[in-house]
């Protein structure tokens, strides 16, 4: 079973990982977290905007349809 860490980290691809690769170590530095921690809180962040956006499509979409 993947841990939160790598779940986290999951999201990261593209563009998005190298986003999280160029602010981890900046932000590791400066709070008590690893660069490991800190790249999967990006992948959170960017899984749940995803979903977020892909909800209000969906919402947007049923609301013109009906």
């Amino acid at each position: 079973m993947p841990t939160a860490t790598q779940a986290g980290q999951a999201g990261l691809q593209g563009w998005r990982e190298k986003v999280a690769d160029v602010v981890a170590e900046p932000v590791a530095k400066r709070s008590k977290l690893d660069e490991d921690q800190v790249r999967a809180i990006i992948g959170a962040a960017f899984f749940v905007l995803a979903v977020v956006y892909l909800a209000n499509a969906v919402r947007e979409l049923v609301k013109q349809s009906g």
